[in-house]
């Protein structure tokens, strides 16, 4: 059993959602990046997704980006990156880590050797955002060979027959977008995926998770009770770390908690 279906079936036997923590790796630095990671696992996280700092993430809204430029500042690279997870891996065997990256890190050491990679340093999945589902063949090739997933993006309008694409294609899960538009942390959310769910469902599509928007404690409970097996909280985190990990540590543990309602 994959660490992503062990942990949605330990989430549906305490009769509890799952909640996903995002960070972007090295962000400020490497030594605090590695604090902030063990505090989302401190704090309840079920899984984390991870960024790889890029210089044009265009699915990413102004606080991941500035993230970003913080870390590529502090001199952190890709192999930094897969060092530090290597470690965070070695402390905590069982949670599912997904990496949440850019085509051109991918293309830069080639598809099947970054996913190799990626599997040596003990993460789950792959998600490439700037990549298609009409493209993305071989990348799911690359990560089946190399015993990872494949997650792929699905949103209210996407058409049935890449739906069904999708799920020929990706495992572990289905990031689902709660919005349009880029990633941030968003006072309202405007839910009506129950057609969206109910599709990916009739295709065989991985469970869905929603992500881009979701902020608050309230929101991950509206998330759920829109179906979703789970939510992942992205820019709310990361406007967090500097403040410190036990701030950090706090924000997940109310995330996670709503996930009990």
């Amino acid at each position: 059993m994959s660490r992503y279906a062990a942990m949605f079936a330990r989430c549906a036997a305490a009769s509890e959602g799952a909640f996903g923590a995002f960070l972007m790796l090295g962000d400020p630095d490497l030594e605090t990046s590695a604090l902030m990671l063990d505090a989302l696992v401190d704090g309840g996280a079920d899984m984390v997704e991870l960024g790889i700092p890029f210089s044009d993430p265009v699915a990413d809204g102004p606080v991941i980006q500035q993230a970003a430029v913080r870390a590529l500042a502090a001199g952190v690279r890709t192999q930094h990156c897969l060092d530090l997870v290597a470690a965070f891996r070695k402390r905590h065997e069982e949670v599912p880590i997904g990496i949440l990256t850019y085509a051109n890190i991918v293309a830069a050491r080639g598809i099947d050797h970054f996913a190799s990679q990626l599997a040596d340093a003990g993460v789950d999945s792959l998600l490439v955002a700037d990549v298609p589902s009409i493209e993305a063949e071989p990348y799911s090739a690359a990560a089946r060979d190399a015993g990872i997933d494949l997650v792929m993006i699905a949103a209210p309008n996407t058409p049935r027959a890449t739906l069904a694409r999708i799920a020929s294609l990706s495992s572990g899960y289905t990031y689902c977008v709660a919005r349009a538009g880029i990633t941030g942390a968003d006072e309202k959310l405007s839910l009506d995926h129950a057609p969206l769910f109910a599709a990916l469902r009739a295709v065989g599509a991985p469970p869905p998770v929603l992500g881009f928007g979701i902020s608050t404690p309230d929101q991950v409970a509206q998330a759920l009770g829109s179906g979703a097996a789970g939510g992942i909280s992205g820019s709310a985190i990361v406007a967090k770390v500097s403040e410190g990990a036990d701030s950090v540590r706090a924000f997940v543990a109310a995330m996670k908690a709503a996930t009990r309602h």
